[in-house]
């Protein structure tokens, strides 16, 4: 049975580590506003591109990376791709405010482990992180809806 975003708890309590990718500032404060807000989460990083997200990948101990897909000069697919043929245990959820089944695919098929719009709800960014830290993979509702349709 799976829990509801505003029913589940870690039982042990170690924060989960994040690292915010976006190119754009407003995006990371807001997030990390809203993410400082739980007391199991801990902002290690923010990075506003491709190529600091991997440097920061392979320069810090974190558990979840939020990481944009539409960066310049990197986008987020090629970051994450890079990220993860070194790091395999990283453990991405991609951010776009496109909420195409296609950008899912994309992230799920490089080895990202979830995907989120950026309008997605607090309650639902909270859910996600907390299920692919144990584990899980996680595809937020409208997008999964999405997926589920044949004509997407």
């Amino acid at each position: 049975m799976k829990c509801q975003p505003l029913t589940c708890y870690r039982m042990n309590s170690e924060k989960i580590g994040i690292v915010i990718v976006d190119d754009h500032q407003v995006m990371r404060e807001t997030w990390r506003l809203i993410l400082e807000q739980e007391t199991r989460f801990s902002i290690v990083a923010e990075c506003n591109s491709g190529a600091e997200a991997i440097k920061t990948a392979n320069d810090l101990h974190f558990d979840v990376m939020l990481m944009d897909i539409n960066m310049r000069p990197m986008n987020g697919f090629e970051a994450t791709r890079k990220i993860l043929n070194k790091h395999p245990s990283i453990r991405i959820i991609g951010m776009s405010v496109n909420n195409q089944p296609s950008y899912a695919r994309n992230m799920l098929k490089l080895g990202a482990r979830g995907f989120v719009t950026k309008d997605s709800s607090q309650y639902e960014m909270i859910y996600a992180i907390t299920a692919v830290h144990d584990g899980d993979t996680y595809v937020c509702e409208n997008v999964r809806k999405k997926m589920d349709d044949p004509e997407s």
